[in-house]
């Protein structure tokens, strides 16, 4: 089985992103996302397509001509009290709870869901495809489940969430089943 994934186009600019943000694409976005369209078009011919609830990753799933089915399971991280607060203000307000939250993928100082039972979920996901075999699937959300699944295929240490960028309109594709996922590159 090959599972696509491809990161929504740009809804906001990275320094005004927030947690748990779902505003409509902005101008950057729908014009990143005209110019990716001739190149991501025949991922629309997938057995399966789907996409996270936001409406960022229904409006370039949409564009993309996926008609793309919405899963609760590829939302991002449940952020809890942090829901609509940037990074910035998060540290201004709370420094101890933000180190706290990057230093150990099992707390959840925000009062959501911890680093690691969200790799865990989008894993579960993952694991939970239909198709057997040469199956296909496609799947556009946020850049931090592309980077959660990553980690679940590769079997990586959850810092290395960290580490890992996914810009908007990447694609990610993972072969393979059950547990056994490989990160496929070209």
């Amino acid at each position: 089985m090959l599972v696509t994934l491809i990161a929504a186009a740009r809804g906001t600019s990275v320094l005004d992103a927030r947690f748990g943000d779902d505003r409509p694409l902005d101008v950057a976005g729908w014009q990143a996302l005209e110019r990716a369209v001739p190149v991501l078009m025949p991922l629309a011919a997938a057995e399966l397509r789907y996409c996270s609830p936001t409406l960022s990753s229904r409006q370039t799933g949409d564009a993309l001509g996926l008609q793309p089915l919405a899963q609760l399971a590829l939302r991002e991280c449940d952020m809890g009290r942090w829901q609509g607060m940037t990074l910035r203000e998060v540290a201004f307000r709370e420094p101890g709870a933000v180190d706290a939250w990057f230093a150990d993928p099992r707390s959840a100082p925000h009062g959501g869901e911890p680093l690691l039972a969200f790799v865990s979920r989008i894993g579960a996901w993952l694991d939970t495809r239909p198709l057997e075999g040469d199956g296909r699937i496609v799947a556009v959300t946020e850049s931090s489940v592309i980077r959660a699944a990553m980690l679940y295929a590769l079997k990586a240490p959850p810092q290395s969430f960290w580490r890992t960028e996914v810009h908007p309109l990447s694609v990610v594709s993972l072969s393979g089943c059950r547990g056994r996922w490989s990160l496929c590159l070209g």
